[in-house]
């Protein structure tokens, strides 16, 4: 029996059939294999802003502490989100981005056989998180293309149905990440109040700081009301610390407690506690940030319809794109550009590209790229 055959056989069952996450295509990689330069990515979500100068000084001042662990339980940071959201320090768990939460529930909540629910077009790790557990995972179908109001969004009345008494976790993102739709206020608060209080219902606000919408439900105001919600933010997206991967959760202080067993320590590092420190408190880099993005989201989805692209409504930081056809050959046209995006055929949409919005003028330097690719192609 070879090497291989023999760790294979040692593999947790749940590990087994994982395909490990793939990332956007990294700019220095691009570069690298075309020797290409001026390269652009609208392919991650990120902020094109970049870190605040807020942030960058909060890092600088603190580079003499890198020789010391940091504070494992974020009392600092911790205080202050507890301020900025008027709760307890003691319902917020840190997390290396809110990806490390995700996992965190996973493995605090699921075992073989238990269960968690989630949408068909929704975050990747959720399955992954899932999978790694030996959990099943019960995938809601989502809305169809053709419905008005919210096409490939959640269909609630669908997830509910799929909730048993071995269903310990939902996950739902809102806004949702790949399709950039959402549930209004209203509809996920009789959504939360109808799950059994034995299923945690986890609400993945990642992109909610981009949201401008007066409806957009505000869930950390509903920890009270539901003990079994959970609500995970970010600094990755509006506040632009993507690389520092720093995340939080509010929740139950008993539930936050749980998190807590299973929390790596010292999981969240030095300078991305005093960067998020910094830029918490940064109000008006991340209201230029939501109004760019605001501005942006309109005039890019006017740019991609005059192309006669269809594009999914979406109130987040990016675009989902029906290209018409299989999307990997446009997707590969771009990358010939400087331009990278998302193929999203591992979502079970291989003819949408995801677009996230960068500055104005790469905006611009995308729909004019893309109107070249399709002229050549039609």
């Amino acid at each position: 029996m070879g090497q291989k055959t023999i760790i294979e056989n040692l593999i947790a069952n749940g590990v087994r059939g994982l395909q490990p996450y793939v990332p956007g295509k990294p700019i220095e990689e691009l570069e690298s294999e075309l020797g290409l330069s001026d390269v652009i990515k609208l392919a991650s979500n990120e902020n094109p802003l970049g870190p605040p100068a807020s942030a960058l000084a909060a890092i600088r001042a603190s580079l003499d502490d890198l020789s010391l662990y940091p504070d494992g339980s974020g009392y600092i940071l911790k205080q202050a989100l507890a301020a900025h959201f008027s709760t307890d320090p003691q319902r917020i768990t840190l997390g290396n981005g809110s990806n490390d939460l995700l996992v965190l529930l996973a493995e605090a909540f699921l075992t073989a056989g238990t269960a968690a629910v989630y949408d068909q077009y929704s975050f990747v790790v959720y399955r992954l998180a899932v999978q790694a557990t030996g959990a099943e995972a019960k995938v809601s179908p989502a809305n169809p293309v053709s419905d008005i109001l919210q096409p490939l969004g959640h269909d609630l009345d669908a997830m509910r149905a799929l909730i048993d008494d071995h269903t310990r976790l939902v996950f739902l993102a809102n806004p949702n990440n790949p399709t950039g739709t959402w549930c209004n206020a209203e509809e996920l608060h009789a959504f939360i109040a109808s799950v059994p209080a034995q299923t945690i219902v986890v609400v993945d606000e990642a992109y909610g700081e981009y949201v401008l919408h007066d409806n957009y439900p505000c869930t950390i105001d509903w920890i009270d009301e539901f003990p079994n919600l959970v609500v995970i933010r970010t600094f990755s997206k509006i506040y632009g610390l993507a690389g520092l991967r720093i995340g939080y959760s509010i929740s139950q202080p008993d539930l936050a407690e749980v998190l807590n067993r299973v929390r790596q320590p010292f999981n969240v590092n030095n300078l991305a506690q005093s960067a998020a420190l910094a830029v918490l408190q940064d109000f008006d880099y991340v209201e230029r940030a939501r109004i760019m993005n605001s501005q942006g989201l309109i005039a890019l989805t006017d740019g991609l319809v005059s192309l006669g692209l269809k594009v999914i409504p979406s109130i987040g930081n990016f675009v989902l794109v029906d290209m018409g056809r299989p999307a990997e050959s446009i997707y590969t046209a771009l990358l010939r550009t400087g331009i990278i995006v998302r193929p999203v055929g591992n979502y079970g949409l291989p003819n949408y590209l995801r677009i996230s919005l960068g500055l104005p003028e790469q905006n611009q330097r995308l729909l004019s790229e893309l109107k070249t690719i399709l002229e050549k192609i039609n």
